[in-house]
């Protein structure tokens, strides 16, 4: 069995996984979590993507964060791999795996059968030396009359996924979402996820933004900005991160650097709800549940047929 935490950011799945976690050791299959969090991949991106402390992962073993170093461009295929490799030893060494993060194409990648059309360099580089001189705006609206349905799905400033739906588009001459199949399994598993009313969310995230710019993440985006993190093509554009570097050279002020995130955070996580309610497979729990938990595990023992110790 494989279990997976889906939903919006700031709605609690990382202390959900943890909480899982320690709880399936009564069923003989302790859990251990995998990361499905794009960012999260990333070495040294701690603060500004909400990454566990060390100390808050209760001694649960958490796998695939601080992979990538934050000069490298994310490749959802290479996650692929890395996380069914993951899950398939959990699995033989009779752990859980519990996936957790709200990157839904990743959660997808590594949870279903779905195999992602290649890649041409030479394609790539065209239209990316394209959104490097006429932005985002015009790939978007280019999208838009190709495969409608992605451009919905898609952000407009989000120039990595419009360049890769583009390209997909291109090579494969059909839609980018006709390379997306119905939702089937590749294992046997159980998706909960954690539904937060709007205004709520709106709020946690703004409460989560003010949280971070407390605990240092200017200094931690002026730290990575050292290490290569404004030529990184994916790090770069990472919520908030994208907003202080704009800040740090001087392009805005730092209130509105803040402001910024809080609204792009907010649109991103009606992006993420509205990618992981299309999925029919997802048991949706209210996030604040005094018995959260309980419901939780009671939806992974029934998709197992097994029953409580």
């Amino acid at each position: 069995m494989v279990i997976a935490v889906v939903g919006p950011t700031a709605a609690g799945k990382s202390d959900l996984g943890v909480e899982l976690a320690l709880r399936l050791g009564a069923t003989g299959a302790p859990g251990e979590v995998v990361n499905a969090d794009s960012m999260q991949l990333y070495r040294g991106m701690d603060i500004g993507t909400a990454k566990l402390p060390p100390a808050e992962r209760r001694g649960v073993p958490h796998h695939l964060l601080d992979v990538w170093e934050v000069t490298e461009t994310a490749n959802v295929a290479s996650y692929q791999r890395m996380a069914r490799a993951t899950i398939d030893d959990l699995r033989a060494a009779g752990r859980t795996p519990i996936l957790v993060g709200g990157s839904g194409l990743y959660v997808r990648g590594a949870l279903d059968e779905l195999d992602f059309p290649g890649t041409d360099p030479a394609v790539r580089a065209r239209l990316e030396a394209e959104l490097a001189e006429v932005g985002p705006a015009a790939l978007h609206a280019r999208l838009g009359e190709l495969d409608p349905a992605a451009a919905a799905a898609i952000l407009p400033s989000n120039g990595r996924r419009l360049v890769r739906a583009l390209e997909v588009i291109e090579l494969t001459g059909r839609p980018f979402t006709a390379t997306m199949p119905e939702h089937v399994s590749r294992y046997p598993c159980v998706q909960i996820g954690l539904e937060v009313p709007r205004p709520e969310l709106d709020e946690r995230i703004a409460l989560r933004v003010e949280r971070m710019w407390a605990a240092g993440l200017v200094e931690e985006v002026r730290g990575l900005e050292s290490h290569g993190l404004r030529e990184g093509f994916t790090a770069s554009r990472a919520l908030g991160y994208a907003q202080i570097l704009r800040f740090l050279s001087g392009e805005c002020g730092e209130q509105e650097a803040k402001d910024e995130t809080v609204r792009a955070t907010r649109r991103f996580a009606r992006r993420q709800e509205s990618w992981f309610r299309r999925d029919p497979r997802v048991v949706w729990l209210a996030y604040d549940a005094p018995d959260l938990t309980e419901q939780a595990l009671a939806a992974v023992l029934d998709a197992t047929g097994a029953t409580p110790h």
